[in-house]
């Protein structure tokens, strides 16, 4: 199993953002780490408000948020898998309790309906677990002042929802995994053969497991490694990054980044220089 993710990727301007916020990763407790990234906590305290933006991962996530001069100030939710850049505006105080599912491992805490049905959407929790006491768990989790006890507030909330082991979610979890460690993976028909699936079976697996498509997978880790390259490397090549991340030339690269970021990546590079 692949450690936890470590990275920025997929926040815009990660630099920035963490100049605004205090921002931790935690694990989950043990029988919980096959099928999470981490738990992500932030906390801000901000004169001036500010706009965050991330190009999101693959990914559901449960998110617990307190918006103190906001109504309600309390809530949680679950975020499918968004598609278009993530926008969120932070202003006074506040803080945010996240739990990432690594991709292919939220379905068993969802087991009645597949991915794809949460993909785009922000879900309530008293919608998306009726019968649960959500405004409880939502207590629970906001509520300490401390990691540690907000981390047990989520573990305790996870382990109730009893996840089951289940094969297909483990394939999902493998597959995606691939197609962000290799970066040799630039075509689904490709990767189904040397999987040994159909295309269609592939795209079934992903649709139910992952909720989006496998080509849409390779496509955003494409644009989360030119995201962190354009931060971190001032004299990129980027016909030779098109090339190196599989497309076909660099206005292809120039094109998938502008519609996901909103601006090009020489743009970006320059917006995001630091001294």
């Amino acid at each position: 199993m692949a450690a936890p993710r470590r990275d920025t990727r997929g926040i815009v301007d990660a630099s920035e953002l963490l100049t605004r916020v205090r921002f931790r990763r935690h694990e989950p407790a043990a029988p919980l780490r096959p099928y999470l990234e981490h738990y992500w906590l932030i906390d801000w305290d901000l004169t001036e408000p500010y706009v965050s933006h991330v190009v999101p991962h693959p990914s559901v996530n449960i998110v617990f948020q307190r918006y103190e001069d906001q109504d309600p100030t309390d809530f949680g939710e679950v975020s499918g898998i968004g598609l278009d850049l993530f926008t969120q505006k932070l202003e006074g105080r506040g803080h945010v309790c996240g739990i990432q599912f690594r991709p292919g491992g939220f379905r068993p805490f969802a087991p009645d309906r597949p991915v794809s049905d949460w993909t785009g959407r922000r879900v309530r929790l008293p919608e998306a677990y009726p019968g649960r006491d959500t405004a409880a768990d939502t207590e629970a989790v906001l509520s300490p002042a401390t990691d540690d006890a907000r981390v047990t507030a989520l573990d305790e909330f996870l382990l109730a929802l009893a996840p089951k082991p289940d094969p297909q979610a483990d394939l999902a979890m493998a597959l995606v995994d691939r197609v962000r460690t290799d970066r040799t993976i630039r075509r689904v028909g490709d990767f189904a053969r040397g999987e040994g699936l159909s295309v269609r079976l592939m795209q079934r697996l992903f649709a139910v497991y992952v909720g989006v498509g496998p080509k849409w997978v390779i496509l955003r880790y494409r644009i989360h490694e030119a995201l962190e390259r354009a931060e971190t490397d001032r004299a990129v090549d980027w016909a030779a990054l098109a090339a190196d991340l599989g497309y076909a030339d660099q206005a292809h690269l120039v094109r998938d980044f502008t519609t996901t970021v909103g601006v090009p990546p020489t743009a970006y590079a320059q917006a995001t220089a630091h001294t």
